[in-house]
């Protein structure tokens, strides 16, 4: 079974689930082009270096999700596949949680450039889910949608979305889990 990015759920609303994410580890790589080709090419380089082209020939476990995130704003290195319209319209940063146990000293260092690692700090965000093949205005309408209930509830968003995609490509459109993620601040008001 394949290992899923952990989270706390700490409230269940009608329009998000709001989750506590622990700090944890991503290998990542930026791309030029629209969404859902984005996905697709950061994927392959991401699934190379997990399946082996790296120094040690190692092969880490797939995690789910994959995470997609536009890469408009500078993502810290000290900081799941991440995806939003941005700054730089065009770049997406793929990303693929590391599993559980691994550190930057014990990750196997990748022979293509183009992965890079990094610490991702623990996060309290707003998830909402949704079915289909996690199309860019699936995404932007679940994010309007959850950005708005998010500031209902009194939240504050505080980074950029991102889209978080579970199921592999064979899996049917209509059962695959798909999500948009919002990292937030503050207490939710009660409703």
């Amino acid at each position: 079974m394949t290992e899923q990015q952990p989270y706390a759920v700490v409230e269940r609303r009608a329009d998000f689930e709001l989750r506590r994410y622990p700090a944890h580890l991503v290998a990542q790589t930026e791309v030029e082009a629209p969404m859902e080709a984005a996905v697709n090419r950061g994927f392959r380089v991401l699934a190379d270096y997990i399946f082996g082209a790296n120094q040690a020939k190692a092969k880490v476990a797939m995690t789910t999700p994959v995470l997609q995130q536009s890469a408009g704003e500078p993502i810290a290195m000290t900081a799941p596949v991440l995806q939003a319209p941005g700054d730089r319209p065009g770049r997406y940063v793929i990303s693929f949680v590391m599993p559980a146990g691994y550190t930057l000293d014990t990750l196997p260092t990748p022979l293509d450039v183009r992965v890079q690692w990094r610490e991702v700090a623990a996060e309290l965000a707003a998830a909402r889910r949704f079915s289909g093949l996690g199309r860019a205005e699936a995404f932007s309408a679940e994010l309007d949608r959850l950005t708005a209930a998010v500031r209902a509830a009194g939240l504050t968003v505080v980074g950029p979305a991102r889209s978080a995609r579970f199921d592999p490509p064979w899996k049917p459109w209509f059962l695959r889990r798909n999500e948009v993620v919002l990292p937030v601040a503050g207490q939710p008001s009660q409703g």
